[in-house]
């Protein structure tokens, strides 16, 4: 692979308009690879970010702790730039934890102020990251509030399907997590016993099942129905997609 560090970021999106330059400076960004654990906190709520994380394998959250309750605010797959805004923020209001065993990439924050000072294509491509990020988290909020919890989790399943899709990486009959009841209950909101209980009634209706994380379905388009999954927020394909010259 030519680009084994950054080969999957903006796939299936605005990856096809940066010329090979711009992406083997996109790759020189990571200057070392790292392996963690699941649970290993990789940016603690409030320590200074000298760096930003791109996602090699495997699945990162970001979380909040409010007294006793964790609340999961968000869900990284491989090739994303899982804590940009940490560069022009510098402490983040949130925990960046590995969601299960994870390969990731490092990228010192002097190398993204090269990228803002001299590459203006990359530096609009890094931008054009974070604000999808900021996409899928209003997402998740009109999913907080529109649905009930057995079509919020089909819904984070669906989003995170498509996301495998984009960047040529998806299952045709399952997607493979290393989600427990209680991450699931984490991201909606609801308590275990209703987590089990939305994953109950998804079996019931014969949509998916869901067995130590991974989902397994044979129609990944009645899951999408029943969720109210559109994905344009996604920026990968419908009325959202960027198919002209964008700089």
């Amino acid at each position: 692979m030519e680009f084994p560090n950054t080969g999957d970021f903006l796939a299936g999106r605005l990856r096809d308009k940066l010329d090979h330059e711009d992406l083997a400076f996109i790759e020189s960004l990571v200057t070392e690879r790292r392996d963690a654990a699941t649970g290993d906190v990789l940016l603690e709520r409030g320590k200074v970010a000298n760096v930003s994380t791109i996602l090699l394998s495997g699945y990162i959250f970001r979380t909040i702790q409010s007294k006793d309750r964790r609340f999961i605010v968000g869900i990284h797959v491989p090739g994303d730039f899982v804590d940009l805004h940490g560069f022009a923020l510098k402490r983040l209001d949130h925990d960046v934890v590995a969601a299960g065993p994870i390969s990731y990439g490092i990228a010192p924050h002097e190398r993204l102020r090269e990228a803002l000072e001299e590459r203006p294509r990359v530096a609009r491509a890094l931008w054009f990251a974070t604000l999808l990020d900021a996409a899928i988290h209003r997402k998740w909020i009109q999913m907080l509030e529109q649905l009930d919890a057995p079509r919020r989790i089909a819904h984070i399943y669906c989003e995170l399907h498509r996301r495998f899709e984009l960047i040529g990486q998806s299952n045709a009959r399952s997607l493979r997590t290393p989600f427990t009841q209680i991450d699931l209950a984490d991201m909606c909101g609801v308590s275990a016993i209703h987590a089990n209980r939305a994953v109950g009634k998804l079996r019931e209706l014969g949509l998916a099942e869901i067995r130590r994380g991974d989902l397994y379905t044979s129609d990944w388009d009645a899951l999408r129905d029943y969720a109210q999954f559109q994905p344009d927020y996604l920026y990968g394909d419908g009325p959202l997609r960027f198919d002209q010259d964008w700089l």
